[in-house]
């Protein structure tokens, strides 16, 4: 079945969302989050593409965006391409990391810019993660003093100083048609008790084990107490394999 045709913004605002393959943990330290957005930042540079507002969560990424719709095409491609082989080097994976192609909705009226810039800031807050202030992968605390590939002139023309830019931000936003990943509270000591239990860096590493010490494995961690979706968000392994893996008799 082909795929369909983008929508195309006129105002040339994009909400640009792109998640792991399966949920996949896309960050798994400091490094990796920084490394993105020093990608992001050469990339949009060189595409002439604008960040509005951003935020890296675990396992996905909320852009908002400015530029013409092919520019947008290829910043995504190239970020795409080289964090999958930082990741995949580093974490000795092979495979897609993203779940295919990045999500986008057009922005195309004042009202809306204001929504999705609101929502996108306080992603770790509705993640039941910590509020938008604390969050360290946002662009949150950048209102004043914006980096070179952002451009915040919209943004700071319809609130003006930053008193009134934190008031509208801390604002209740009722809509929530722009509701994009499930709550989560337990993640980190999950991600904790795995290395505990395995001593291995990264939930990753498990889609280079063999079945039989892979399913053995992924036993060890549900028996730790960890839930299936959880497993299969810091492995990348399906939930379906997680789960046969608990229904059958390891052979010895």
């Amino acid at each position: 079945m082909p795929r369909c045709a983008r929508k195309v913004s006129a105002s040339l605002y994009m909400h640009v969302i792109e998640r792991g393959i399966g949920k996949q943990l896309l960050f798994e330290d400091d490094y990796d989050y920084r490394y993105y957005l020093k990608k992001l930042e050469f990339y949009c540079m060189e595409t002439d593409v604008r960040v509005c507002a951003y935020c890296l969560m675990d396992n996905h990424v909320h852009l908002l965006v400015k530029g013409e719709a092919e520019s947008i095409t290829l910043l995504m491609k190239k970020i795409g391409v080289s964090y999958s082989w930082h990741y995949n080097k580093k974490y000795e994976r092979v495979g897609h990391l993203f779940q295919d192609r990045y999500k986008s909705e057009p922005i195309e009226n004042e009202a809306s810019f204001l929504r999705v810039f609101r929502y996108i800031l306080k992603n770790p807050q509705k993640a039941g993660i910590c509020s938008a202030v604390q969050y360290r992968w946002n662009s949150y605390r950048l209102y004043e003093h914006p980096l070179p590939f952002m451009d915040l002139s919209v943004i700071r023309g319809l609130l003006g100083d930053f008193s009134r830019y934190k008031e509208y931000i801390e604002q209740e936003d009722k809509d929530s048609g722009l509701e994009f990943s499930e709550a989560r509270h337990n993640d980190a000591w999950a991600k904790e008790e795995m290395t505990r239990c395995l001593g291995i860096p990264s939930g990753a590493v498990l889609q280079n084990y063999g079945k039989k010490e892979r399913d053995a494995a992924l036993v060890r961690l549900k028996e730790r107490g960890l839930s299936v979706r959880q497993i299969s968000r810091l492995t990348g392994i399906g939930r379906n394999i997680v789960q046969a893996a608990g229904n059958v008799r390891l052979y010895k």
